[in-house]
């Protein structure tokens, strides 16, 4: 880990992007201690800290931000050179720190970074997955897939594959109860809400035929914060859920779910992914957001 005023920028970048000092020296293959010195050496030739020690998690100072800053600048640009060298013939390498929502990264995403570094081995992939919103901006993450679009000038969006929340509902329960012909009739309709961060999880939005956007409160006698949860409950013909294609695609080809209102629209639900606004995007970022992008592409069906 020794080097000159380039390596400790380089250094730098690595630990300004990790979680904790044990993380970093994981990714220095090294110890704690040794990562602690290196920074403490730099932190002395600059004459001002870079990381506050008062927590587990890391905290960079004022000073240390902006250093990581300019570190991550030089890095990107480091890496964009050897890229274009390497393009035709070098092998992807490095590691992504990854993050994703608990439902769609269990349902597809786990499977496409499997894949992906089945086909890269040299890269590494360390995928959190997490139901706590999350800005990735000034954290370790290189990327965060989520559902609709994080607006953060220090963030670039990209859109994954189109989706959209549905209402459905089990065969046994429609069989009972019928279906509702109407956004009006959900009122006489058990219907079991997802509970997510702090929106209003019981109201269920549509589209009208003039485009514009209207919420209708429902009611019912399930509630739960976890959807895998309330898509079972569905099954059990207890009640109607709104549900993300992603989720329940799978489930209405098979005939397990029944679509209902499916005349009626509701506003777009798309899968994006965010990473941090730079010049030059890392051919290794490059390459796992054009994977996924093809690979959900083939998962979700858009019918």
């Amino acid at each position: 880990m020794r080097g000159g005023l380039s390596d400790d920028v380089l250094f730098f970048d690595i630990v300004a992007r990790s979680r904790s000092l044990t993380e970093a020296a994981r990714e220095f293959g090294v110890s704690v201690s040794a990562v602690s010195k290196r920074l403490a050496q730099i932190e002395s030739r600059l004459g001002v800290p870079l990381i506050q020690r008062t927590t587990r998690r890391l905290s960079l100072t004022p000073e240390g931000e902006r250093y990581a800053a300019g570190a991550a600048r030089i890095a990107a640009e480091l890496e964009q050179l050897e890229d274009s060298v390497a393009e035709q013939h070098g092998e992807l390498r490095g590691r992504l720190h990854v993050r994703s929502t608990i439902g769609l990264g269990r349902a597809h995403i786990a499977d496409l970074v499997a894949e992906f570094v089945g086909a890269h081995p040299q890269s590494q992939i360390d995928l959190e997955l997490s139901s706590a919103p999350l800005n990735i901006a000034g954290t370790g993450f290189d990327i965060d897939i989520h559902v609709g679009a994080l607006p953060d000038s220090r963030l670039t969006a990209t859109r994954l594959c189109r989706n959209r929340r549905i209402v459905c509902a089990a065969p046994e329960y429609l069989r009972e109860h019928g279906a509702p012909a109407t956004t009006a009739e959900l009122d006489r309709h058990n219907c079991i809400v997802l509970r997510e961060n702090e929106s209003d999880y019981a109201l269920w939005r549509f589209v009208e035929p003039d485009g514009k956007e209207s919420a209708v409160r429902v009611t019912g006698n399930l509630v739960s914060n976890d959807g895998d949860v309330i898509v079972g409950w569905c099954l059990e013909g207890r009640g109607l859920i709104m549900r993300s294609l992603w989720h329940v695609g799978p489930l209405l080809r098979a005939g397990a779910l029944v679509r209902v209102l499916p005349e009626i629209d509701t506003p777009s639900a798309d899968i994006y992914a965010t990473y941090a606004a730079a010049p030059a995007v890392p051919r290794r970022t490059r390459a796992l957001l054009d994977h996924l992008e093809r690979g959900l592409a083939a998962r979700i069906d858009q019918s």
